[in-house]
């Protein structure tokens, strides 16, 4: 053959592998031996809108078999729409078994919504444990207690779309235990009796609003913490400790203080009485001078304050002294 003959075939294989492509011939008689009736135009548009005939095919058969009326208008607007076909349709398959009614339209809404409806419905014929992270309160008297509780869900199918999710309910959850074990008067009642403590949280109601249905609230472990109360006296009592001693120092303060002011007080009159007896001498120097006092008149002064010196000194040394106690040394 000669290079021109090998490139016509060449090109005439590819031609015929393009069309097989575009062309499910294997697909279309898979659906029509399924009952599905898709025409073979469609499958080709389908290639055209970038949507895999396989997966919406697929998808109409499994619901065929199941008993499940599908539109392939409605599942390619799905696809494009971003959602996933498959798990919606198995979704759809399994709620019919279970008696659970749901349509397609609430599928897709759940599925484009973000949530995996597949498992939802699983959930909602199996319920789910959900373990709530360790939650501390504290009783009346002042004990805490860590409690840790295993909450059991069925799955809402009504609340998918717009309702709250597992981490609400735990936070629900733990907020409704919070509450139970504040409001009791011990600690003790609690360890006795830790069902009530699910009964306070289950008549809350806190599954509303939420995409679950919250069947049973277990508590699975409690476990005696700190005493709270007690620390925090120690706390009061250590805060009303320091304000008294900074209230003691402040007292202190004042008062040395006032003992400094007196002192210095003391010691201005003292300065002040030096000061006047210094002056004594300089007015008998003035009244010598301007005559207003004699000599005689200065050894009369000098004679009185000797004899008051000497009056003083008798009448001091005459007084008992007090005897000296040799236990109390002075």
């Amino acid at each position: 053959m000669d290079p021109f003959s090998i490139v016509i075939f060449v090109v005439c294989v590819l031609l015929f592998i393009f069309l097989l492509w575009m062309v499910p011939v294997g697909l279309w008689f898979t659906a029509l031996v399924s009952g599905v009736h898709v025409s073979l135009i469609q499958l080709i548009l389908m290639r055209w809108r970038k949507v895999p005939p396989g997966t919406i095919v697929n998808a109409m058969i499994t619901g065929a078999k199941a008993g499940i009326p599908l539109n392939r208008n409605e599942l390619e607007a799905h696809f494009l729409a971003g959602g996933h076909v498959v798990p919606v349709v198995n979704a759809l398959v399994s709620a019919g078994k279970a008696n659970i009614p749901l349509d397609f339209k609430a599928a897709a809404a759940i599925d484009l919504a973000g949530r995996n409806v597949l498992e939802a419905i699983q959930t909602s014929v199996n319920p789910k444990v959900i373990n709530t992270p360790p939650v501390a309160a504290v009783a009346k008297d002042g004990i805490q207690l860590i409690a840790k509780a295993r909450v059991t869900v069925r799955t809402n199918i009504r609340q998918l779309v717009g309702g709250a999710g597992e981490e609400t309910v735990i936070a629900r959850v733990g907020e409704g235990i919070v509450t139970a074990i504040g409001s009791a008067n011990s600690y003790k009642q609690v360890l006795e009796n830790p069902d009530s403590i699910s009964k306070v949280v289950l008549t809350k109601g806190l599954d509303s609003g939420t995409a679950f249905e919250i069947l049973s609230i277990d508590i699975a472990d409690i476990d005696v913490g700190k005493n709270i109360g007690a620390m925090l006296q120690m706390d009061q009592a250590n805060a009303d400790k320091n304000i008294a001693q900074a209230k003691a120092e402040e007292r202190r303060v004042m008062a040395v203080a006032q003992e400094q002011e007196m002192k210095a007080k003391a010691q201005e009159a003292r300065a002040k009485v030096i000061l006047a007896e210094a002056e004594v001498p300089l007015a008998l120097a003035d009244a010598f001078r301007n005559g207003n006092l004699g000599v005689m008149d200065y050894y009369k002064l000098e004679n009185i304050k000797a004899d008051t010196g000497m009056r003083d000194a008798i009448s001091k040394s005459g007084q008992p002294q007090p005897k000296k106690n040799p236990e109390n040394k002075q």
